[in-house]
């Protein structure tokens, strides 16, 4: 049997980043050979990542990379808050944001399966298989949002990733997207959204039956309360408006001044520039949410590992 130095253990913790002890055992296993050992333990990695694969994450972060006239928003899970501080999967995640920026994939199964942007021999699922190897954790990408030929964009992280968000702005001719007022003006239109979370940019974009729905509680609270019917309609279109203004950015009030709202702050900065801004769209990702959190009995689980 061939003799295993440290040296051999370290090149092959370089190229695996697989644990020392596991490195050590597949030289053993391989007598030494260095590439038998490399796919012995992707084989192993690959085995331990299925084992998790079946575990919630729910946890995790969100990144935005903009790439000249492309910009995207990712969110990245783990199982634990512990993972998601860590700076190897900070780095994952900004890989992730990076790989779609740059490779702007149609959908998850295509990004997964595109060559990794910083090693073309390994598929982005390499990748993600490599780290729920080391990391020890289920990891997965659960989603993103890509704009591709945008003019300019604005983007927040709240809470170093919970909550992310990316806004594409519309410029007309004549106002650059590297223009002082309009990165403060995205800025703070990214920020807006991760804290009024509003559903549309404009009431035209509206469902019109999430518009119906909302139509009909009015009426029948406004019927309920005793209110003649030939005021009703009335009544109704008052709460639609108030609706509108609650979940349309163009018709929130500014969370920086409550006197002004969003359509306002536009127009204002348009005229200053002497053009036009728009919002074409806006995204916003809250780790986790729609995922149903596994809730642990910690007693009930060290009880069952002492048994037996």
């Amino acid at each position: 049997m061939a003799q295993i130095t440290a040296s051999m253990v370290k090149d092959l913790r370089e190229k695996t980043g697989a644990g020392m002890m596991d490195c050590k055992k597949a030289l053993n296993e391989n007598n030494g050979d260095m590439d038998a050992a490399v796919k012995f333990l992707r084989e192993k990695g690959l085995a331990a990542a299925a084992k998790k694969a079946g575990r919630i994450a729910a946890e995790g972060l969100t990144r935005v990379c903009i790439e000249g006239s492309n910009a995207a928003l990712v969110e990245v899970n783990c199982e634990t808050d512990f993972v998601a501080k860590t700076d190897d999967f900070q780095n994952l995640v900004s890989d992730i944001a990076t790989q779609v920026a740059k490779s702007a994939p149609a959908d998850l199964d295509a990004l997964l399966n595109q060559p990794f942007w910083n090693d073309n021999s390994k598929t982005v699922n390499d990748i993600m298989t490599e780290k729920i190897a080391t990391i020890g954790e289920n990891l997965s990408v659960r989603r993103f949002s890509l704009v591709q030929d945008g003019n300019a964009f604005g983007s927040y992280l709240h809470m170093g990733g919970n909550i992310g968000v990316l806004v594409e702005l519309g410029l007309s001719d004549g106002i650059d997207a590297g223009n002082e007022s309009v990165k403060i003006l995205a800025k703070d239109l990214a920020m807006q959204v991760a804290a009024s979370q509003p559903l549309y940019a404009r009431r035209e974009e509206a469902d019109a039956k999430a518009i119906e729905d909302e139509r009909a509680i009015y009426k029948q609270q406004a019927l309920d309360s005793g209110k003649p019917e030939n005021i009703v309609e009335k009544i109704v279109d008052g709460r639609i408006n108030k609706w509108f203004g609650e979940v349309c950015l163009m018709e929130q009030v500014w969370i920086k001044d409550t006197d002004v709202k969003i359509n306002k702050l536009l127009s204002k900065i348009s005229q200053e520039l002497g053009g036009e801004i728009t919002i074409k769209g806006f995204e916003r990702f809250k780790v986790g949410e729609g995922i149903e959190k596994r809730e642990d009995d910690l007693a009930a689980e060290v009880a069952k590992m002492t048994q037996g």
